[in-house]
């Protein structure tokens, strides 16, 4: 178990070191006046971000431990959370939440959030936070392979690698679920496609059928614990948390050498938060080398990559040099017009080729 910070003394002194070494961001000042404002309101009230997700607990403690910040969450989904701040508008009931990456824009075009640039922003990619600080990712799910070892000889390490092999398949239900979905898109940046043409993905599933080798069972833990599943296509953070819960060494799980997609989660303040200052100060949290260590404890991959994680945690991810070939998505509108239109090209495509 990790020692919490007692002190509030001690926080505010590594987020004011971290600050000087960003001068375009929050100064000392700045920090200093946003911990003292965010103690007197005393409270943050969350929405999307519940203990058992990302590790969220650890944060959640560390600031009440740390600042003496209450806290209290609602679960929801993205699309719940921007509703509600919309729908409550000065009654708010929630300072922050955490939405899905194509979820963060909308929240900006409906005029709900709030910028706050923490002072680490200059190690988050460009294209993982927005120029304004209106969100940046925090933590980020990359379409993987998980593969049973005590069914597959050789665990696959490329899509290439899927197709000659012996095994069956599973990619959950596509057309409905997000990762299946991604798990689509993946395929596609692999094989020469992009968020508007999927064709070589479709193309990629289709042999798959033809060979029998498309599995439809649910890739949940319950059925990878049973051996009903030889390999599954799944976000990284949900392989390896069903990897350790059941066998650590039952199972093998890689990222498709040959591209993938990468994608992930991000705060939004509430622009009608009655406590903004505790919100704006649990996103700071989030981005501190705590924060992002709190989210790999819970398999959720850091955005920032530059800090260094204690081996335990580590050694839980997968190897940073995995991820060398990932793509995130750029073209959005693209991509919300090819996903209405994949459930009925999956059901010409692929289905129809399905032993």
């Amino acid at each position: 178990m990790k020692t919490l910070l007692s002190s509030t003394t001690l926080v505010p002194a590594a987020l004011l070191a971290t600050a000087l070494s960003s001068p375009a961001m929050a100064k000392d000042a700045d920090l200093e006046s946003l911990i003292k404002a965010a103690q007197k309101e005393g409270q943050v009230y969350s929405v999307g971000m519940p203990d058992s997700w990302a590790n969220w607990k650890d944060t959640w403690v560390d600031l009440k431990s740390n600042y003496g910040l209450q806290h209290q969450d609602t679960d929801m989904s993205s699309a719940q959370e921007i509703a509600k701040f919309e729908a409550e508008k000065k009654n708010a009931t929630a300072d922050i939440g955490d939405v899905g990456f194509a979820f963060a824009r909308v929240a900006v075009k409906k005029g709900v959030t709030q910028p706050y640039k923490p002072s680490t922003w200059n190690d988050i990619p460009d294209w993982a936070k927005d120029k304004d600080g209106h969100w940046a990712l925090a933590y980020t799910g990359t379409i993987s392979f998980i593969s049973n070892n005590n069914l597959v000889k050789n665990a696959p390490k490329s899509w290439d690698d899927l197709l000659k092999g012996d095994y069956k398949v599973t990619v959950g239900d596509v057309g409905v679920a997000a990762q299946a979905n991604n798990a689509v898109l993946a395929a596609a940046f692999a094989n020469g496609g992009n968020e508007s043409n999927l064709k070589p993905a479709l193309k990629f599933f289709a042999e798959l059928a033809k060979q029998g080798r498309l599995s439809f069972t649910d890739p949940n833990i319950a059925n990878l614990e049973k051996g009903e599943v030889e390999v599954a296509i799944m976000w990284d953070f949900n392989a390896l948390n069903y990897r350790d819960k059941i066998d650590r060494d039952r199972f093998t799980v890689n990222i498709p050498q040959d591209g993938s997609v990468i994608s992930g989660y991000t705060t939004i303040i509430n622009k009608y938060a009655q406590n903004p200052n505790a919100a704006k100060l649990a996103r700071e949290y989030i981005f501190s080398d705590q924060g992002q260590i709190n989210l790999a404890q819970g398999y959720a991959r850091p955005i920032r990559t530059s800090i260094t994680l204690p081996k335990s945690v580590q050694d839980k991810l997968i190897a940073n040099d995995q991820y060398s070939n990932v793509h995130p998505v750029t073209d959005f509108a693209a991509w919300e017009k090819s996903a209405r239109k994949l459930p009925r090209q999956w059901q010409e495509s692929v289905l129809i080729h399905q032993q």
